[in-house]
């Protein structure tokens, strides 16, 4: 069993913070939606997937992380991001939006489907670094969270648990709430020994993941 403490990840020094900027600094613009792995872009340079559950904050996040409003369309009905969409970011980087998943009101055969087609992404994408599985500050680790963990487990996925909406947690709450997501990610494999916290309405942690994507090649 993994033991590692999962401290949160620590504030880059200026050097990764510059090299954070410039990455994001390029432009960001929608690719496609993709429905099939034959839809696939080319896998022509490294690529990130962001995933987590129905309103974790996950377009937020994407939205922060750009610098572009509105990239990443925000929805207030869970499930309704039913494609695994594309983003370049600049030449040389994909950001990839997985399908939120909770599958609230989602018809069996629609969460068949998509759980299909993430499992054939997670184990054949070559390009794909890092997994980043958001999971909202409030709430800590639920079970729909677990199972997308140990999907990445088994897809040799190495992902990181990147907390949301840290700036809804009172202070006095969060040690709490950070036992409960350790004790869970210890469970897993392929978790990346640390958390990044962040908070998209703030812009707390948002550098910090910037470098982090920078830093996978």
């Amino acid at each position: 069993m993994n033991t590692l403490p999962f401290p949160p990840a620590a504030e880059p020094d200026a050097f990764a913070l510059e090299a954070g900027r410039k990455l994001f600094a390029g432009q960001s613009e929608f690719v496609k939606g993709v429905v099939a792995m034959n839809g696939l872009p080319a896998p022509d340079r490294m690529e990130v997937c962001f995933a987590g559950r129905s309103n974790v904050g996950k377009s937020s996040l994407i939205n922060a992380l750009t610098g572009t409003k509105g990239l990443a369309r925000a929805s207030n009905t869970p499930g309704r991001t039913q494609e695994i969409n594309y983003f370049t970011q600049g030449p040389d980087l994909y950001l990839v939006d997985l399908p939120g998943y909770g599958y609230a009101n989602a018809p069996v055969k629609v969460v068949e489907t998509w759980q299909k087609l993430l499992k054939k992404y997670l184990s054949g994408r070559q390009t794909l670094r890092r997994a980043f599985v958001l999971v909202d500050s409030r709430h800590g680790v639920k079970p729909v969270d677990d199972e997308i963990m140990k999907l990445l487990d088994t897809s040799a996925v190495t992902f990181q648990c990147v907390m949301t909406k840290m700036d809804k947690v009172k202070e006095k709450d969060r040690a709490k709430v950070l036992d409960q997501v350790r004790a869970a990610l210890s469970k897993h494999p392929a978790a990346y020994p640390e958390i990044v916290l962040t908070s998209s309405e703030k812009g707390d942690g948002i550098s910090t993941l910037r470098s982090i994507i920078t830093h996978l090649e």
